[in-house]
């Protein structure tokens, strides 16, 4: 049986001065009553958004939060013939309750399979793969790139408002997600014959550092590819599927734990979240801050072609 943290243990502080300040709190607190918290996955799910429409028509790809301004920063590959394999992408900017408040075109960067999020005052810049590399129609980031969010604005992969990252040498398929309990980027990579997920401090990155905190291989056999996140030392993975004749409902979508020191599955769960959506297709993760209160979030495509919608789930239960 799992052990449960007690109620008291498992509160968290208001962001006052940050999330990185109000979880250093938190997290010790609970890491004094029974070691590192991470989100029970066999807990329900509770609706965030439900078949939200994005700026553009196509697939979800990914989301991210900025928690301090109360944003959400969805990615789709650009509606378009071409546009997955030149890896043009449409970013939208929506409102916690899923009002779109503006959109930015990101040529040549990549899928979209993760982002992350990075608040600066009133102003959220993204993290996001760049220098995409195209492959068998479609195209995947070699690099990573922060740029600020600025509504209307295209950007290529050489514009000069991009600062980009080399993390790890040779790596391919980079994509990056950020924690906002420790401040920390999340970076999943080809290198070799698999992925990996290398970990490093967001304002080392920035100073031009590479020092990596974690570096563990993705399990195996989990299933299709579908989104990341990070929470403390414990990283979630999204596979699944659209639903289909192979995949009727509840579908295949499960939500895998890892732990970052160790590389060990920690547990993994089917999820029914939004098992009445059509197409149901899982679709990126990110982790949202609310009165201090960290949520796994993760998301669904659903709808027709030309006209998909977006909805996204969240748990809350911390062991």
């Amino acid at each position: 049986m799992t052990s449960r943290v007690p109620v008291s243990r498992r509160s968290f502080l208001g962001l006052g001065a940050g999330v990185t300040a109000a979880w250093a709190v938190g997290g010790r607190a609970i890491a004094e009553g029974g070691g590192e918290p991470r989100f029970e996955l066999s807990a329900p799910s509770s609706e965030l958004l439900w078949r939200k429409a994005l700026y553009d028509v196509t697939v979800l790809q990914s989301f991210a939060f900025d928690n301090v301004n109360g944003h959400i920063y969805a990615v789709q590959v650009r509606n378009g013939a071409g546009s997955a394999a030149a890896g043009d992408l449409c970013l939208t900017k929506l409102s916690t309750s899923g009002v779109v408040l503006g959109h930015m075109y990101l040529l040549g960067f990549g899928h979209g399979v993760q982002i992350g999020v990075e608040p600066v005052g009133g102003s959220a810049y993204l993290w996001t793969e760049t220098d995409a590399v195209r492959a068998e129609g479609s195209a995947r980031g070699s690099r990573i790139a922060r740029f600020e969010f600025t509504d209307g604005r295209t950007l290529t992969a050489s514009s000069g408002e991009l600062r980009k990252y080399t993390l790890v040498p040779g790596a391919t398929n980079t994509t990056c997600a950020i924690d906002p309990s420790t401040d920390r980027l999340v970076m999943r990579y080809a290198q070799g014959s698999g992925f990996r997920y290398a970990v490093f401090d967001l304002k080392d990155v920035e100073a031009g550092g590479a020092t990596r905190l974690f570096d563990i291989a993705s399990p195996d056999g989990l299933g299709t590819f579908q989104g990341y996140t990070a929470f403390g030392t414990y990283l979630y993975l999204l596979t699944g599927n659209a639903y289909g004749d192979s995949n009727p409902a509840p579908g295949n979508a499960f939500i895998t734990c890892v732990d970052l020191r160790t590389g060990a599955q920690v547990q993994r769960e089917l999820t029914q979240a939004g098992k009445s959506l059509d197409y149901r297709e899982p679709e990126g993760m990110a982790i949202q801050i609310v009165a201090g209160r960290p949520r796994l979030c993760f998301g669904f495509a659903s709808g027709v072609e030309k006209a998909r919608l977006a909805s996204i789930f969240y748990k809350s239960e911390l062991v």
